[in-house]
């Protein structure tokens, strides 16, 4: 990831300027960072799970989005666009922007080379500073594998592997199990991915 040119900037002036970009970057604590682009595999399995969930959630007190809703995290001076996460309730803006959210529930990013690391170590150690964040899936686009973590005590997590087309996982914040065969569907492994 490549820092844009000022040394630092605040949330307003990375506000401001995201509003007239073309392409989405993410903040860090002064720091702007251009947004990867996803690859086929990577939109597949996003795709598949928002639908997922969306589906399952239409009657309930959750709700899903995927890619474009921004999350604030506070206590980082992080804006982040996680690829598909849940809500309890109604959304808690920030300063009554309706594209900014704070109260993330359910966070999944499906995973690149270019990112595993940044997701599975400091972006989700950023996460969970999130009061109500609990389930965290980390989805694999290059083999059937998924890593979910789900809050179990402060301070305390409880991690799950999932890693065979016939499985399902079970969701812990909400009542709903996803099958691997369809959170996969159309996913072409033998694609270039990056």
């Amino acid at each position: 990831m490549q820092v844009a040119t000022k040394q630092s900037y605040t949330p307003a002036e990375y506000l401001e300027l995201e509003e007239k970009a073309e392409d989405k970057s993410e903040y860090n604590n002064g720091q702007i960072f251009p947004r990867t682009g996803g690859s086929i595999n990577h939109n597949r399995i996003s795709g598949n799970l928002y639908i997922a969930l969306s589906l399952a959630l239409k009657q309930q007190e959750h709700e899903a989005f995927i890619g474009d809703v921004r999350l604030w995290i506070p206590n980082k001076q992080i804006y982040t666009y996680p690829d598909v996460l849940v809500i309890a309730g109604e959304p808690q803006y920030v300063a009554n922007r309706t594209d900014t959210i704070t109260n993330a529930l359910i966070i999944a990013e499906v995973l690149s080379k270019s990112t595993q690391g940044y997701d599975r170590q400091a972006k989700f150690a950023d996460y969970r500073t999130i009061p109500g964040f609990q389930e965290y899936l980390l989805i694999d686009q290059t083999r059937i594998y998924i890593e979910q973590y789900a809050k179990i005590g402060e301070k305390r997590w409880e991690l799950r592997v999932y890693n065979a087309e016939d499985e399902e996982i079970s969701l812990s914040s909400i009542p709903l199990q996803i099958s691997l065969k369809k959170l996969y569907n159309k996913v072409n492994f033998e694609l270039n991915t990056d």
